[in-house]
């Protein structure tokens, strides 16, 4: 049996690929990623610059992968949705097959290739630990609550061992020879970021290893510390398929579970809350377009130009919300507490359409997925599933000090305020003179001043969010 294995920018990897490892099992396997435009290409590049850093190297690595097993990763110029169903023609394959996708777009072309195929189209559940609207209440409907919804993940779902990685791939040298070459950062228009993690499924099992052998277990204790590097920084392999969600789980239960439970519930929970965001998106796609509660759609947003261009650029005055905004736009990555605090200044204390955010860290993230990024944005707003309570406002100075209380995470990413001793580092403008002039900080100038007043901003906030709510 002849068939293509078709990789996306979701399943870059060898191991637990169940679509790759049951061709490689039944014959010959021709692997395709398909060089679409809204993949790959400088506009896309422009619109994505740190995810495309990460999708190319992880592409260099999966292509090195499949060859040192007598494969080969065929790149193809075009759309997918044209490509696919000339090239299962003119190279006879017997069926196509891949991971199935949570996201309404995906979902759209893979129903269109289907259609277009005049062979079988197989999918597979790989994306996630339980296949998407799968999970379902006594009452037949879908969770809306993320505690029901674990509660009932860890009771009702069996999480297979992951897939074995084949031993040989079968490929046709015929094929292999019809492959396009891989563009490079420069063809693209953007320059290497040497900040970003490194891409591919080598560096993504080093990353686990080294997160289960130093900090997982302490998990549940330091994991809101933006001050401390002892997260386990997977989002953005899972984000692109260099390890599965399968593969984390199993190896973290492994090395948790008996000895270090509390720590083994924390980090799982935040894999079940990855499940809950596609679990939610599967049934509801309108979530990227418009808020759950149907109140917010006429929440009175403001146009305030200067805000946003001062919480983008991190320039708010506010330390901790600058240095998450500066981190993403260097790093492409923001710490989740730190994501919270930036998300709940922009939209409470500036007022902006929560969806201006999860634009523009959709373009900055590394792991920018649409279901987790679309339900942290809309749990910080008050607007989604299982949202925080809209009244519930962070202060960014109080997060500050408790998360960050060595000042450590501020400094790296606000130099300017590196002298500051920790007592002030969080809110600048309470230091007396001669604690300033000794920083060489000067208001206005070297850093400025808050732009609005927090405790007013938080006021005005609940008294709109309370006229929507009727409370």
């Amino acid at each position: 049996m002849r068939t293509l294995v078709w990789f996306r920018q979701k399943d870059l990897r060898i191991a637990d690929h169940g679509p790759l490892n049951d061709a490689a099992k039944k014959g010959e396997a021709i692997c395709v990623f398909v060089l679409s435009p809204e993949v790959i290409s400088p506009q896309r590049a422009h619109e994505s610059p740190h995810a495309t850093q990460f999708l190319l190297e992880s592409i260099e690595d999966l292509s090195g992968r499949l060859e040192r097993r007598g494969g080969a990763l065929v790149l193809i110029s075009g759309r997918d949705s044209e490509v696919l169903p000339r090239v299962a023609r003119e190279w006879h394959v017997d069926r196509v097959v891949a991971e199935r996708w949570t996201e309404p777009s995906g979902r759209a072309r893979e129903q269109q290739i289907r259609d277009a195929l005049s062979v079988p189209f197989e999918t597979w559940d790989d994306e996630t630990l339980a296949t998407p609207g799968s999970l379902r209440s006594l009452a037949g409907t879908p969770y809306s609550v993320f505690t029901a919804f674990a509660r009932a993940h860890r009771a009702s779902v069996t999480i297979d061992r992951p897939s074995p990685v084949p031993i040989a791939i079968d490929s046709p040298a015929l094929v292999r020879e019809q492959s396009a070459r891989l563009p490079t950062l420069a063809e693209l228009g953007i320059g290497r970021n040497p900040k970003l993690l490194a891409g591919g499924e080598r560096a993504a099992k080093q990353r686990l290893a080294r997160f289960l052998e130093s900090f997982a277990a302490r998990y549940h204790e330091e994991r809101d510390r933006m001050d401390l590097a002892t997260t386990s920084r997977l989002s953005q392999d899972l984000r692109f398929g260099t390890l599965s969600a399968r593969t984390i789980w199993t190896l973290a239960e492994k090395h948790l579970e008996r000895h270090h439970p509390t720590a083994w519930k924390s980090f799982s929970n935040e894999l079940l809350w990855r499940e809950f965001a596609h679990a939610v998106l599967w049934d509801n796609p309108m979530l990227l377009e418009r808020p759950r509660r149907r109140e917010f759609e006429s929440f009175p947003w403001r146009q305030d130009t200067e805000g946003w261009e001062a919480w983008c650029q991190g320039r708010t005055g506010f330390p901790i919300v600058d240095a998450a905004a500066r981190q993403l736009l260097q790093e492409g990555f923001v710490h989740n507490r730190a994501r919270m605090i930036a998300a709940s200044f922009l939209v409470k204390d500036l007022l902006i359409d929560y969806r201006s955010g999860e634009a523009h860290y959709l373009r900055y993230l590394t792991d920018g997925d649409l279901a987790q990024n679309n339900a942290g944005w809309q749990w910080s707003a008050g607007c989604g599933f299982d949202a925080q309570p809209y009244f519930r406002v962070f202060n960014p100075m109080e997060q500050g000090k408790k998360f960050d209380p060595t000042g450590d995470y501020v400094k790296k990413w606000l130099p300017e305020l590196a002298k500051l001793p920790k007592e002030f580092v969080h809110a600048p403008w309470t230091a007396p003179p001669l604690q300033l002039h000794n920083a060489n900080v000067v208001l206005g100038k070297t850093y400025p001043h808050p732009i609005v007043d927090h405790a007013v901003a938080r006021k005005r906030f609940l008294v709109l969010a309370e006229s929507l709510t009727g409370r």
